[in-house]
C-alpha cells in the first residue's frame, strides 16, 4: 500500500497535506481500494465552513456512496475541479492529482490528532 509519510491521515481514511496555513484533503489509497471505481464526486464550495468529523462531501463508486468527513476544521478556499469531469482521478491517482479540497486551517492543533503513515497503516491492518 501507498503511503506517503509527509501526509497524515484520520481514522475515517482521509489525508492531508500541509502547505503553510493551508490544508489538501483526499481519500486514501486503501479507501479508494476498498471502494472500487469512483463515478462521481460530491464537494462542497468554495466560502463553506468545514468542522473536523463532519461530513463535507461524497464519492459514489460502482459498489456504495460513501461520505467524506473533514479531518480538520477551516475554510474551503479551493475545490479540485478536475474531478468533476474525472472522478476515476481518486482510483488513479489519490494522493497527487485527486486532492479534493483544500481547506485555510482554523486550527492548527487539530492536526495532532492524525496519525501518521506507519499508524494509519497498523489501523488498516487490524
Amino acid at each position: 500500500m501507498n503511503l506517503p509519510t509527509n501526509l497524515k491521515y484520520s481514522e475515517e481514511h482521509e489525508w492531508v497535506r500541509v502547505e503553510g496555513n493551508k490544508a489538501y484533503i483526499g481519500i486514501t489509497e486503501f479507501a479508494q481500494s476498498e471502494l472500487g471505481d469512483i463515478v462521481f464526486v460530491e464537494l462542497p464550495s468554495v466560502g463553506t465552513d468545514v468542522k473536523q468529523d463532519d461530513p463535507f462531501g461524497s464519492v459514489e463508486s460502482v459498489k456504495t456512496v460513501s461520505e467524506l468527513y473533514a479531518p480538520v476544521s477551516g475554510k474551503v478556499i479551493e475545490v479540485n475541479k478536475e474531478l468533476e469531469d474525472s472522478p476515476e482521478l481518486v482510483n488513479e491517482s489519490p494522493y497527487e492529482k485527486a486532492w479534493m479540497i483544500a481547506v485555510e486551517l482554523s486550527d492548527p492543533s487539530e492536526l495532532d490528532k492524525l496519525m501518521d503513515a506507519a499508524a494509519y497503516e497498523a489501523m488498516t491492518k487490524e
